[in-house]
């Protein structure tokens, strides 16, 4: 068995590098990605979701900054950045047109691996950040506007 810092170590250089057969192997069959913009199960969804954010940002990096000791789950605090060059799919299934916009956004995640997979991974950054780096402002709703819901 592998130490699984390295198996994390694997895959955050797989995702640096857009290598998505290499990234795709260091998952098991079955995994399970949880990001703020959703959940994908499996190889084909998780494959879907990195797809996405290698389209909207040909140049992200990630580049972690603290890693947490222990390993049940595997904790780190780390960045990505990039350049919004092509269209973004936002959770309600709006695309959004590129803006140029360079983006650095704080994150942190969790990863379990058992025999030397990645089972789970969960990442976890706030999309407000990410939305006001990008240009978007908050809108109010129309049916919101002047009533207070509680």
């Amino acid at each position: 068995m592998s130490d699984p810092w390295d198996i994390r170590r694997q895959l955050s250089d797989a995702i640096n590098e857009h290598d998505m057969h290499r990234l795709l192997g260091i998952y098991s069959p079955d995994a399970v990605l949880v990001a703020p913009a959703g959940i994908a199960e499996g190889r084909e969804e998780i494959s879907w979701f990195y797809e996405q954010a290698f389209t909207a940002f040909p140049d992200y990096r990630q580049t972690a900054w603290l890693d947490m000791p222990g390993d049940d789950p595997m904790v780190r605090e780390w960045v990505f950045t990039g350049t919004h060059l092509g269209r973004m799919l936002l959770p309600d299934g709006r695309e959004v047109e590129p803006t140029g916009r360079h983006v650095t956004v704080r994150a942190a995640c969790m990863t379990y691996v058992v025999d030397d997979l990645v089972v789970t991974h969960r990442d976890y950054y706030d999309q407000l950040e990410l939305y006001s780096q990008l240009g978007f402002g908050l809108a109010e709703l129309p049916h919101a506007a002047g009533r207070a819901r509680y």
